[in-house]
Order: C-alpha cells, then sequence, then structure tokens
C-alpha cells in the first residue's frame, strides 16, 4: 500500500509540509511552549480535509553534529490517502460480485444482535422496549431502496464516527477485544465482523446510503448519511417522530439505477438471503408478495321475477387476492452446530434434500466437530445417485462443499482446496471460526490449516465410505460402487498418498464371480497358498473377458483372473502395483509365470523350434517372435504384448483418444509375440507343412490368417478388416467346395480367384440336391 500512498502524496507535498531549514530555528522552537516536550516522538501534520487515515508510521533519519555524541531526533510523517480513492477500491476491487453486499450488512446486523445479548447479560436494561432481537429486510421495487433494519445494540453520534466515519475500523474487533480484556467472552462467540470494510460494500449497488440508529446509552437517534462518490458524510440528530426506533439500526440503500431491477425484486433478495444467510442465529424476515383465497358475497337478481327493493339473492364466490406480509427466510437451521447425539436420522436427511436439492436420501452421511491445532464443524453426505450431467463428473468445481464462517456461507466455488477431484461428488458444509480468508471474504488462502482441514475431511469421507461397504446390507455398496466406483479407481490414479484407503473400496468382476463384485481382500482370500500373484484381463467388455484365450490354462488350474472391463481399470491397478505384497500380473502380457515349468514342456519347445522360426519369417516384422505358449489349452495360438508396451486393452484406448498423440503410438505400442498351442491340431498341421513342404502357398497363407484371428481374439485391430475379410471368404469357398453337389459346369463358372469379368451379372444357383440327414454333415450340429 506504501507505493500508492507515495505516489498520492507527492515530493512537493512532502515538501510543503516540512518546517524550513532556512529559518535557523530548532524544531522545538516552532512548537508550542506546553508542546516541546513531544518534540523528540515526531510531530503529527495534518494536511486537507477528511484526507487522512489511522495509520502511522515513523521514519527517523539521524544528523550527527561535530562534538555532539547524542543523536538529533527524527521527524515522524503519518500517511496521508486519498478518502475517494481509498473508497473507490474498496468498492470495486474487494468485491467479486455485487450481491455480497447483503451478505455483509446481514452480517454486521447480526453481530449488533450478538452484542446486545452479550451485553444484557450482565446489564438486563438494554433489552428494555425493543421487542424480538430479529433482522428485517424491505425491498421496494417502486421507490428502489432496500431497508434493513434490526433490533441490535444500536450506535451512538461517536459510535457513528468511529465505526462508519473511519474506513477499516471494525467495531466487532474492538467489542471483542474488550470483551477479552475483561474475561467476558465466551469460547463460542457468534460475531462474524473482522476487517472493518464489510460496510462499505453498500455501495456496490447503492449511490447513497441512509443510517438511522438509536442506541440504549442515548435517548437521541442519530443519522448518518453519505453519498457514493463523496469522501465525506453528514451525521444530524433524527426529529420526525414517525421515523423513530425503540432500538437498533435501520440502514436504507438508494439503488443506482443500473441495478434497481434486479436487487430491489423481493424474490432475488429472498434468494440471496436463503444462499448467503440462511444459517444466521437470528430469524431474518424479508417483505414478500403472497396470495390468498377469499371468499366474497355477490349479490344477483332472480331471472323471471320481480323482486322487492332491497331483496337480492346472496351468493358466495372465491376469488384469490395478493397482499404484502414478511415472511421467514432462514428457517432451516445449522444442524452441524448441533450435538450428533441429538440429531434423528431423518432430520440429517430433511437437511441434506433442503440444502442441495435433492430427491433421494443420502447413503450415508458423518457428522464431526475437530478440535485442537484447527477446529471447525461438518456435515458430509454421500448422494444417493451420481450426477444425470456428465459435466458434473469429476469436475473440481462442482459447488458440493458449502463453506461457512460462524454461519455466515462464504463460498462454495474451491479448486480442490478442501476436497480431491476424485471426492468431487461429496457433499456437505464446512463451518470454522478462524479460516484464512482474504479482506473480501470470498477467497480460502494456501496455509498449513487448509491443508490440515483437507486431510482431515478426506480421512473422514474414506471412514464413511468404509462404514457402507461394511453394512450387512450389500446393496448399499453396491449402489456406491455403481455410481461412484469410477471415482474410487480415479483416487488410485491421482492420490498416492491414499491408495492404502482406497484399495479395499475397490471392487471388481472376476472368473469366479462373473455376477458379483468383489473386493481385493475378498480375492486374497480366496487365493491358495502356491499363488504369488493377484492375475487379471483388462477387455472392453465382461463377455470379451469371459471368452478371451488368455484365460484357458489359469481356469483348468482353478486361479482367479479380475476382469477389469472398465476403461479406468487398468490404469488404476497399474498405479496401485501391489496389494498385500501379491503383485498385480497382466495375463496379456508376455512372459506369464504359473509354476508348471517342466522337462516335457521343454522337450516340446525344442520339437517345435523349427515350426517358430518358420512362421516368424512368414510374419517377418509384425511379430517380435514366436514361441510355445503356457496359458492356451484350446485355441491354437493367441498374441500377447510386451512386458514394457501397451496391451491390447490400453492401445484401443489411446487410439480412441480425441487429442491423443499419435506418435507415440509407435513407441509405446510395445512388440507382439505370437505364442502357438502344440496341441492344437491347426498347429500340428503347420508343422508337417513346416517340415515337409516348407513353401507351399496354402500353408503361408493360413499362417496369415492364424495371425489376423489372433489379432482379433487377443483384442487387437487388424490394419485391414477387408482385407481379412476377403482371406476368410476365400478358405470359406475352398472349404464349401461342391459340397452341397454343385454341379462341375457351375463349379467351372464360378471364379475362385475374384477375377470376374466385369459387367457379368452374377447368377443366383438353386441347390441341385438336397443332403439326407442319414449322411454325415459336418456344418450341422
Amino acid at each position: 500500500m506504501a507505493p500508492a500512498l507515495s505516489r498520492t502524496l507527492g515530493p512537493s507535498s512532502v515538501a510543503a509540509l516540512r518546517p524550513s531549514p532556512s529559518r535557523g530555528l530548532p524544531l522545538a522552537a516552532l512548537l508550542p511552549q506546553g508542546k516541546r516536550s513531544s518534540s523528540a516522538r515526531g510531530v503529527r501534520w495534518e494536511a486537507g480535509r477528511g484526507r487522512l487515515v489511522g495509520a502511522r508510521c515513523a521514519s527517523a533519519v539521524a544528523e550527527k553534529t561535530a562534538g555532539e555524541e547524542e543523536e538529533a531526533a527524527g521527524e515522524k510523517f503519518e500517511y496521508q490517502a486519498e478518502v475517494s480513492r481509498l473508497m473507490d477500491l474498496i468498492v470495486h476491487s474487494l468485491y467479486s460480485h455485487k450481491e455480497v453486499f447483503l451478505r455483509e450488512l446481514v452480517s454486521n446486523a447480526s453481530d449488533a444482535l450478538d452484542k446486545l445479548r452479550f451485553l444484557s447479560v450482565t446489564d438486563s436494561s438494554v433489552l428494555a422496549d425493543g421487542g424480538e432481537l430479529e433482522i428485517r429486510i424491505k425491498p421496494d421495487p417502486d421507490a428502489g431502496t432496500i431497508t434493513i433494519t434490526d433490533s441490535g445494540i444500536g450506535m451512538t453520534k461517536d459510535e457513528l464516527k468511529d465505526c462508519l466515519g473511519t474506513i477499516a475500523q471494525s467495531g466487532t474487533s474492538k467489542f471483542l477485544k474488550a470483551l477479552k480484556e475483561n474475561k467476558e467472552l465466551g469460547a463460542d462467540n457468534g460475531l462474524i465482523g473482522q476487517f472493518g470494510v464489510g460496510f462499505y460494500s453498500a455501495f456496490l449497488v447503492a449511490e447513497k446510503v441512509v443510517v438511522s440508529t438509536k442506541s440504549p446509552k442515548t435517548d437521541k437517534q442519530y443519522i448518518w448519511e453519505a453519498e457514493a462518490n463523496s469522501s465525506s458524510y453528514v451525521i444530524r440528530e433524527e426529529t420526525d417522530p414517525e421515523k423513530m426506533l425503540t432500538r437498533g439500526t435501520q440502514i436504507t440503500l438508494f439503488l443506482r439505477e443500473d441495478d434497481k431491477y434486479e436487487f430491489a425484486d423481493p424474490a432475488r433478495i429472498q434468494g440471496l438471503v436463503k444462499n448467503y444467510s440462511q444459517f444466521v442465529s437470528f430469524p431474518i424476515f424479508t417483505w414478500q408478495e403472497k396470495s390468498r383465497t377469499v371468499e366474497v358475497e355477490e349479490e344477483e337478481s332472480k331471472e323471471g321475477e320481480e323482486t322487492a327493493e332491497g331483496e337480492k339473492e346472496e351468493k358466495k364466490k372465491t376469488i384469490t387476492e395478493k397482499y404484502w406480509d414478511w415472511e421467514l427466510a432462514n428457517e432451516t437451521k445449522p444442524i452441524w452446530m448441533r450435538n450428533p447425539k441429538e440429531v434423528e436420522e431423518t432430520e440429517y436427511n430433511e437437511f441434506y434434500k433442503k440444502a442441495f436439492n435433492e430427491f433421494l436420501d443420502p447413503l450415508a452421511h458423518a457428522h464431526f466437530t475437530t478440535e485442537g491445532e484447527v477446529e471447525f464443524r461438518s456435515v458430509l453426505y454421500i448422494p444417493g445417485m451420481a450426477p444425470l450431467s456428465n459435466e458434473e463428473i469429476m469436475n473440481p468445481k462442482t459447488k458440493n462443499i458449502r463453506l461457512y464462517v460462524k454461519r455466515v456461507f462464504i463460498s462454495d466455488d474451491f479448486d480442490g482446496e478442501l476436497f480431491p477431484r476424485y471426492l468431487s461428488f461429496v457433499k456437505g458444509v464446512v463451518d470454522s471460526n478462524d479460516l484464512p480468508l482474504n479482506v473480501s471474504r470470498e477467497i480460502l488462502q494456501e496455509s498449513r490449516i487448509v491443508r490440515i482441514m483437507r486431510k482431515r475431511l478426506v480421512r473422514k469421507t474414506f471412514d464413511m465410505i468404509q462404514d457402507i461397504a461394511d453394512k450387512d446390507n450389500k446393496e448399499d455398496y453396491k449402489k456406491f460402487g455403481e455410481s461412484f466406483g469410477k471415482f474410487m479407481k480415479l483416487g488410485c490414479i491421482e492420490d498416492s498418498g491414499n491408495q492404502k484407503r482406497l484399495a479395499p473400496l475397490l471392487r471388481f468382476y472376476s472368473s469366479k464371480n462373473e455376477t458379483d463384485l468383489i473386493s481385493l481382500d475378498q480375492y486374497v482370500e480366496n487365493m491358495p497358498e502356491t499363488q504369488k500373484a493377484i492375475y487379471y484381463i483388462a477387455t472392453d467388455s465382461l463377455q470379451s473377458a469371459k471368452t478371451a484365450p488368455f484365460l484357458e490354462k489359469l481356469l483348468q488350474k482353478d486361479i482367479e483372473v479380475l476382469y477389469l472391463i472398465e476403461p479406468i481399470d487398468e490404469v488404476a491397478i497399474q498405479n496401485l502395483q501391489t496389494y498385500k505384497e501379491k503383485k498385480f500380473v497382466d495375463i496379456s502380457k508376455e512372459d506369464l509365470e504359473l509354476g508348471d515349468e517342466d522337462e516335457d514342456k521343454e522337450e516340446t519347445k525344442q520339437e517345435y523350434t523349427l515350426l517358430c522360426d518358420w512362421i516368424k519369417q512368414q510374419l517377418g516384422d509384425k511379430v517380435a517372435k514366436v514361441q510355445i505358449s503356457k496359458r492356451l489349452s484350446s485355441s491354437p495360438c493367441v498374441l500377447v504384448s510386451g512386458k514394457f508396451g501397451w496391451s491390447a486393452n490400453m492401445e484401443r484406448l489411446m487410439k480412441a483418444q480425441t487429442l491423443g498423440d499419435t506418435s507415440s503410438l509407435e513407441f509405446m505400442r510395445g512388440r507382439r509375440i505370437f505364442e502357438i498351442n502344440p496341441d492344437h491340431p491347426i498347429v500340428k498341421d503347420l508343422s508337417a507343412a513346416c517340415k515337409n513342404e516348407p513353401d507351399s502357398t496354402e500353408a503361408k497363407r493360413a499362417v496369415e490368417l492364424l495371425y489376423e484371428t489372433a489379432l482379433i481374439s487377443s483384442g487387437y485391430t487388424p490394419e485391414s478388416p477387408a482385407e481379412l475379410g476377403g482371406k476368410i471368404y476365400e478358405m470359406m469357398t475352398i472349404a464349401l467346395g461342391g459340397r452341397w453337389g454343385r454341379s462341375g459346369a457351375e463349379e467351372a463358372e464360378t471364379n475362385v480367384d475374384g477375377d470376374s469379368s466385369e459387367g457379368v451379372v452374377p447368377e443366383v444357383i438353386e441347390p441341385s440336391e438336397v443332403r439326407t440327414e442319414n449322411e454325415n454333415d459336418p456344418w450341422r450340429d
């Protein structure tokens, strides 16, 4: 602030204030006789009217003269400030939204009521003839005004000058200081004010502010009046008997032209009170238009009959009439301020629905108070269902956590300060008396206190979720998993510090539980003693996982395999790496160890070495190597990925990224290894072809088709699906040729190679004969 003020108070101004050295008089000589003794402490200079602030800073300049041992006294000056400029900064630079003016003024009214309540403990006369402790807000759309009235402590003339006439002078802070000195302040006070600038937020929307106040300390009522662009104010005594107050303060805001239509609207005022001041401890009434049905008498003459004078038939009808009346705006009570043992389950659910506009009961709640280094109260909820909008999922700015300071709403716009992104679905309120806020009370400053709060809130959330998982009714956690299971998996990726808390909350399908989700704890409990790892496979669906060829040998050995069927599953497991000292192993990658190595398999490897080399020669760079498989029992072959590259599932996901880096696909794809099953008839036939006729065209085409079929069955995408389809059609043509009695002439006309001349219309051939049931048909079941 000093640089800004120094520009206001230029060198010429300082020179004008400084005594002229040309007169040759000492500084003490320039002062009146009675004040010379104070010259050592500095001189207070005043310049201009209404242009000083209360800050004081001393700057001593020591000058030594020859032969003198004592330092000469320095001159002290007070900072000066342009009051109109300072007001402009407070009004236009402190607050992000105009609507906070009502929060600040209602908070001031609440403090005035709290002060009165404190003083009434020792002096009950301050409550005499003042009515109930309440706040009333009356907008007037026609006049363009808002009137806020409280029945609090009020102010005297001197207090008006001290509190409203001095910028950044907090009356609440002075009151608290006085109570502390007298040891009259309890541990749980409800006073809100801190900075002494909240009142001036009224000028965000008002061009003129009139304050009428009456204190129990005096019989007189005073009016404080100021305009937005003025550096001065007026205080006068109220003389109109009709405007006299019994006790308290009445603030009238004369709204600007641009703000009249918005903030003079009673519905808008009602909404702001419910948003910012819903849990203020005193009742807040707003002036609202209401409607009611009434019955009125309707006079009608009987038709077709002459009636005597005054003889009429009376009928009643119902009409709707509008009227204005006071309406309580803060009827919802702050449930977090109560003892958790005294709050019923239905009260928690009702508060949740009202506070967050929900229609379903929450799955769980946690009500707790934290004391010690950081003190705050909180109520947290797990919603009954996930957000309907995809934009709200994984959004750190969901406005689900509402921050209060002494029951006054501060903000719900956080970017991960109180909760990490993966817990953004949690809803609740946090109320603290000592949060580090900036002056506008809108921004939560980063500090050690905030980090401690975040840690404790996250821990309570984990405890709440674990309680749902431990319930006997498993349906609740099933609902939680369906709605928020992905959030827990995201936490395993983003929050390495809480992985031990997150891992037990994960749920997956498995080869032994295809209908019910199981936890990692259940998997480990079901493991045989000889099993050293947790096996998993990542695919795009449950059906794909169940039919994957990688499972064949593991299912024979009764080894359970986790099915990771959601896109985030594989990344989450890779970030966990281990669980209870058991490593996670992807069965679709190379070097799968099942603990069944024996000499017979070594002999099989040697026997089929020639076939592996021949197949590798046919496939070339498409595969890194060809080897005998340990994981196949019924399939002829499978394509596995390298240990350090992407799996087939991860490769598919990365290709689908809208903004993915295609240049990294080749680098991260990893090598592909072609594994064959030596016990399968196709592999045995190819082994014979390799030994007897290695140059056979049919054998080479069979290898190509076998590789591309393995691509699909292993979860990869073939580079040319149409080319693969053509090869399959060709093989089918060879296999089906003449099987159902096609004539030789028709067979000759069929071009197997697909080189038919252009313009020839294909002819539909009817089957010449039908096979009987007694004949052997390999295509029949």
